[in-house]
């Protein structure tokens, strides 16, 4: 409950880049071009693997799928950031705020589950190779995908149940461009100790068990493939895993950066830039990576390109 000299909150202040003031139309061109590359980029990404009849394996299935992730997670951050930026202050209701940390809670886990199911793709694929077409049939891509979405899903509304139950009095200012989970259990007065536990939980069980899953699936592929006698042989195996690891090591620097760095509150616009390069540059990166050292991409993408200027 909030003191008598204390009024309930209803609202959060959003301070963005308030020290940049003089740079804010070069920050908000910056990114928004950014934005525009990422949903472009990974939109892409969606409707190559989606309409081309030759794409529809396995991993591709699970590209897509970590493509609209992409897409979700800077939609649900950057409009509202940018607006940040323009306005120098933002104010977003506490319903709005919860609804983002769901928001972004979802679409930032479910990728590493999405790419744990990636990594087992990719195992069968080198360790089961006669079997790898019975094992990695439609359905079992299918709830892999859906487990992956579903299992986060619930484990971040569990979480927001607590954060609904908070009470915000006197203080609205989140020197932030966004709502992130620190900052607003910060501004709480009650008892946040079942948050904490819950977050403690979630980096445990959606951050950390997926990445030992990956570490032990590459430690196995690794092994079997020094065993191949053969040189080309050994090379298609690792090119095979080359654009997975890639973005396993990007996705996880990043969020390593942002959350397992400590941060220091005299250093509060660093932890807001290490936040825009999780937020931007892991989406931005993806696409390029698949896109780039896939064949089968890169060819799905001619076709369309040449069709279209055929069209034209």
């Amino acid at each position: 409950m909030c003191e008598n000299n204390q009024s309930k909150i209803t609202e959060f202040i959003l301070l963005g880049f308030q020290d940049f003031y003089n740079l804010k139309m070069i920050l908000f061109m910056l990114i928004m071009l950014i934005y525009i590359l990422i949903l472009s980029e990974n939109l892409l990404i969606i409707v190559l693997l989606t309409t081309s009849d030759h794409l529809k394996f396995p991993m591709f299935y699970f590209i897509k799928h970590l493509a609209l992730a992409d897409v979700i997670f800077p939609t649900t951050v950057v409009p509202l950031m940018l607006d940040v930026i323009l306005k120098n202050k933002r104010r977003v209701s506490v319903a709005g705020c919860i609804t983002q940390l769901h928001l972004c809670g979802v679409s930032v886990f479910s990728q590493c589950f999405l790419l744990a199911a990636m990594s087992y793709d990719r195992y069968m694929a080198i360790l089961k190779p006669l079997h790898y077409s019975l094992i990695m049939n439609p359905n079992v891509c299918l709830a892999l995908v859906a487990g992956s979405w579903l299992i986060v899903f619930i484990f971040i509304s569990s979480g927001m149940i607590f954060v609904w139950q908070l009470q915000f009095c006197g203080q609205s200012y989140i020197n932030h461009f966004y709502c992130d989970v620190g900052p607003v259990a910060a501004l709480s007065t009650s008892d946040i100790s079942s948050l904490v536990l819950h977050e403690l939980l979630t980096s445990v069980f959606m951050v950390f068990v997926p990445f030992v899953f990956i570490i032990i699936t590459y430690a196995l592929i690794f092994f079997s493939i020094i065993r191949i006698p053969s040189t080309s042989g050994r090379r298609k195996c690792f090119s095979t895993c080359s654009s997975h690891l890639t973005s396993v090591c990007t996705f996880y620097v990043t969020l390593l950066i942002v959350y397992l760095i400590p941060s220091e509150e005299d250093k509060i616009n660093i932890n807001k830039f290490r936040s825009l390069l999780y937020i931007l540059v892991t989406p931005l990166l993806n696409p390029i990576i698949y896109s780039l050292k896939n064949k089968e991409i890169r060819g799905a993408l001619r076709k369309l390109l040449k069709y279209n200027s055929i069209n034209n």
